[in-house]
């Protein structure tokens, strides 16, 4: 017989399954990919800047204009992987990081025509997505200690010293 007290909510799996809302997949890709053609603007800018040629302002779209159209790709690649990945697994952890970022790596080393250079671009994009997201998503630290809490934790404390005299008996 099915024990009627048991329920979804006292499962933890179920309970955790439950919590999980899915991520709007072309939404999320489209906005992070627009995000990434920004900064591949910006970066395009800096290399028309630095560059030596011929085009003018115009170089920005026309030599360096691929470096748009390549952030635009591996923001989007990103995204997409992270959040079909988080759709599949019904569970928001570092893997859906890690795989996204993999898929982007991986996508810079089929840019360069290279299939090694692909798994290691793969390896340590994933690895470092992967290990941003295990750390809480931030750079900045979450536990804060003050200079003289890292004063006392660096110095030795001094032994609590005897005193010469003999404690006596409770008798």
């Amino acid at each position: 017989m099915v024990d009627s007290s048991h329920n979804a909510t006292t499962d933890p799996t179920q309970a955790e399954q439950a919590a999980y809302e899915p991520k709007p997949t072309l939404q999320y890709a489209s906005a992070v990919g627009i995000q990434a053609a920004g900064v591949g603007a910006l970066v395009s800018a800096v290399q028309n800047a630095l560059g030596t040629h011929t085009s003018g302002a115009a170089g920005f779209f026309t030599r360096t204009g691929g470096t748009i159209g390549f952030f635009a790709a591996m923001g989007t690649t990103f995204a997409l992987t992270e959040s079909v990945v988080a759709n599949q697994r019904q569970v928001d952890d570092p893997l859906n990081g890690a795989a996204g970022g993999c898929a982007a790596g991986f996508l810079a080393g089929i840019r360069a025509r290279s299939l090694p250079l692909a798994v290691a671009s793969c390896a340590v994009l994933g690895t470092a997505v992967g290990t941003f997201d295990y750390n809480g998503k931030t750079l900045a630290p979450t536990n804060v200690e003050s200079i003289e809490e890292r004063r006392k934790r660096f110095f030795k404390q001094p032994r609590p010293t005897t005193s010469p005299e003999p404690i006596p008996d409770a008798e």
